[in-house]
């Protein structure tokens, strides 16, 4: 597992550094077997900030170990952020869009356990293993379930394209649009799995139960 970078610099010098460093560590060590973490939509073709992960998979794939690279979906804890406005106003802004389409998340603890149940599991040469939670979700399904678990209106809000620059950069982004690229990239479909829905792996972790948690942790309900 790499450190996450959400605003590389153009062209990635960093993921790339990575990818050599990791494959030289590999190649030094050869441990019996290898998972590596990656991401769904890591071999996209278009670039976009999941790229980094798609150039540290090329850089490992010549070693000579055994190695898993998981690709989970997109994190139902990314929803942390959107505890905080839909308790206070009843309002969650959205750059997942349109509400209604299905996105696919998967919660840390499946990417945990499956991690494991591979390492643990004897397999031999390189493959791929693309996870994600038991059913898609839209945004407008997270605003219904966070309006369930505090017991107040909550709708989505969808956050215009034209203004994520100018916020990114507002927020201290200095080259945001490789995450536009990637959130461009949810929003019109072209990243997704390499063998689709239907040929991932589906955990068990369901958004209601990962919400739950989350408002928990953020002071419960009010």
């Amino acid at each position: 597992m790499v450190p996450s970078n959400f605003d590389p610099l153009p062209g990635f010098p960093e993921a790339q550094a990575i990818g050599v460093a990791l494959k030289s560590a590999l190649e030094a060590a050869l441990p019996g077997r290898v998972v590596y973490l990656s991401t769904i939509g890591a071999q996209a073709g278009q670039s976009n900030l999941l790229t980094q992960h798609g150039m540290i998979e090329k850089a490992i794939s010549t070693v000579r170990v055994p190695l898993t690279v998981l690709r989970p979906a997109w994190f139902m804890e990314n929803c942390s952020w959107d505890v905080a406005p839909a308790r206070e106003r009843g309002v969650i802004p959205s750059f997942l869009q349109p509400l209604d389409r299905p996105i696919p998340m998967v919660a840390t603890a499946d990417i945990g356990r499956v991690a494991a149940e591979i390492l643990q599991a004897p397999w031999s040469g390189h493959r791929v293993v693309e996870l994600e939670g038991p059913e898609r979700v839209t945004p407008n399904e997270v605003g219904a379930t966070l309006a369930a678990l505090l017991g107040s209106p909550v709708r989505m809000e969808v956050v215009p394209r034209e203004s994520w620059e100018t916020l990114f950069k507002s927020q201290g982004m200095k080259n945001p649009m490789p995450r536009i690229r990637m959130l461009d990239g949810f929003n019109e479909g072209w990243i997704e799995f390499e063998r689709g829905e239907a040929g991932s792996r589906k955990g068990s972790v369901t958004l209601e139960s990962v919400l739950k948690v989350l408002i928990e942790r953020q002071g419960g309900v009010r």
